[in-house]
């Protein structure tokens, strides 16, 4: 098993350039996204067949929907072309692949760095950006294929720490430790970390999925623990998949009720929200690919998931 070593040496900085209209003498409100390949980004923004046509389920293609091109409309100027960056909202992102970081824009899904790929991060920055005043951070950790049994294993579950939410908390010191070097246009008001969302997790069918109450539960609270912030945020976002509500799938059914089992536990009250996504799930015959476990890599589904996260944060966030 390899985990990506860092260095502030290892990630690459983005040019001074743009004004924020965000309040630089505010904190910096921070946000961490953690999860597997979906939180990773999945989503298209462009792709093409053989003949040349934009496939279905891209974001192109959904701005020639006259139905769903309006819920882009802030990320399209009046020309259609894109204008999704957003200079008062960064991200830094790890994966298996590397790291990258910079303002948000295109370029945090699981292919880092291409424009083609886009994850929860954009929309949810979009929401965020937009309710906060503050200049805002997200921070992605998330690695495809990792269970929350054992890659993600939290401390109070006992047993091995999983080495991936040993990789997670030491980025999040990494990145708040030197946050002027690498974001320059950090006003130095401070920082506050403000909301963890946690998404997906299907990967330990045995053992992962009659724990994962517990194991969750457990995250919540090490996260809180080890950040010292008691009563931090948190999202849960519903194991999606391929299915939609007529998920008859019994692990993944069993999945979904613990997180949402977890969400309304007395001490989380007003602390822990549970999303539900399976909505959001189209076709494959409305979807750029055929990849189930990927939610077919629909844009509009990681569009609204992204969506969905950011208005459940709002709600939690002081």
């Amino acid at each position: 098993m390899k985990i990506t070593t860092l260095s502030l040496a290892a990630v690459f900085f983005f040019p001074l350039g743009l004004l924020s209209a965000a309040d630089t003498a505010k904190p910096l409100k921070v946000f961490i996204l953690a999860g597997q390949s979906n939180m990773q980004g999945q989503g298209i923004v462009t792709s093409k067949d053989k003949a040349g046509k934009e496939r279905p389920g891209t974001l192109a293609y959904l701005l020639k929907d006259p139905a769903k091109a309006p819920m882009l409309k802030k990320w399209v100027d009046a020309k259609g072309e894109w204008t999704e960056k957003r200079d008062d909202v960064w991200v830094w992102d790890i994966n298996e692949f590397g790291t990258r970081h910079g303002v948000l824009e295109f370029g945090y899904g699981w292919d880092l760095g291409s424009r083609s790929w886009f994850g929860p991060e954009m929309q949810f920055g979009h929401v965020m950006g937009e309710h906060l005043t503050n200049q805002v951070l997200i921070i992605k950790t998330a690695w495809g294929g990792k269970d929350l049994c054992t890659d993600f294993r939290p401390p109070s579950s006992g047993g091995a720490v999983g080495p991936y939410y040993t990789q997670m908390m030491s980025s999040i010191k990494l990145v708040l430790g030197d946050v002027k070097t690498q974001f320059p246009a950090y006003g130095g008001g401070g920082y506050e970390i403000a909301g963890f969302v946690w998404w997906n997790d299907f990967c330990s069918p045995n053992k992962g999925v009659p724990e994962y109450e517990k194991n969750l539960t457990n995250l919540i609270n090490d996260v809180r623990r080890e950040l010292k912030v008691p009563k931090l945020p948190v999202v849960i976002g519903e194991f999606t998949g391929p299915w939609g509500a007529d998920c008859k799938d019994a692990a993944a059914l069993t999945i979904r009720n613990a997180q949402k089992a977890v969400a309304e536990r007395p001490e989380f009250a007003g602390t822990v929200s549970f999303v539900v996504t399976h909505d959001f799930v189209r076709t494959e015959k409305e979807s750029p690919t055929g990849e189930t476990y990927h939610e077919f890599k629909n844009g509009e589904t990681y569009f609204l998931v992204g969506d969905a996260f950011g208005k459940a944060m709002k709600k939690l966030v002081k």
